[in-house]
C-alpha cells in the first residue's frame, strides 16, 4: 500500500507548477489546509468565448483542480477526482478568477468537496459566477516532487 503524503503549501504549490495546463492559464494557489484551498487564475482574453466571458471550461478546470487540492488537505497528495458538477450563475469577467473549495466530508479514501468560483475586479464587489460540487478519492501510487516537476512512480501511462 502507497503511504499519502501530507500537504502543505509549499508542496502544494510545487504539485501545481508541475501541472503543464495550469503553467498555462497561470494558476496559483494562495491559500492550503484544514479541509480548504483557493486558487487564482488570472483573466485573459486567450481565456475568453466568442461573448468576451470566461469560457466555461476555464471555469470547470479551476472547479477541479481546487476541488482535488481542498481534498489533499484531509486524504494526502494521491488524490483524483472521481468526479464533479458546476453550475454556471452569471459570465465571469474581471481581472482574476478566485475558486475556494472546502471539503464537505470525507472517509479514509474519498472526500466530497464543494468550490464556489468569483470573478473579481480591484474595485468591485466579487461576482459569485459559478458552484460546483464533486468527489475526490485516493489513489494509491506514489507521487514525487522535485523542483516543478511532479512524476507518478510505478506508472509510465499518464491518465
Amino acid at each position: 500500500m502507497t503511504e499519502t503524503t501530507a500537504l502543505d503549501l509549499d508542496f502544494a504549490r510545487r504539485i501545481l507548477a508541475a501541472q503543464p495546463f495550469a503553467a498555462l492559464v497561470g494558476t496559483e494557489i494562495t491559500a492550503f489546509g484544514d479541509g480548504a484551498a483557493t486558487l487564482i487564475v488570472p483573466i485573459r482574453p486567450e481565456l475568453s468565448q466568442q461573448f468576451g466571458f470566461v469560457h466555461g471550461g476555464v471555469l470547470s478546470y479551476v472547479a477541479d483542480n481546487a476541488l482535488t487540492f481542498a481534498a489533499g488537505t484531509v486524504l494526502g497528495a494521491n488524490v483524483l477526482t472521481g468526479g464533479f458538477t458546476i453550475t454556471y450563475l452569471r459570465p465571469a469577467a474581471g481581472l482574476r478568477l478566485r475558486a475556494e473549495a472546502c471539503v464537505i466530508g470525507s472517509t479514509g479514501r474519498q472526500a466530497v468537496v464543494s468550490c464556489e468560483i468569483y470573478a473579481e475586479t480591484d474595485d468591485a464587489t466579487p461576482v459569485l459566477c459559478a458552484v460546483a460540487q464533486g468527489t475526490t478519492r485516493s489513489v494509491e501510487r506514489e507521487l514525487s516532487v522535485s523542483g516543478s516537476r511532479t512524476t507518478a512512480a510505478h506508472d509510465p501511462a499518464p491518465r
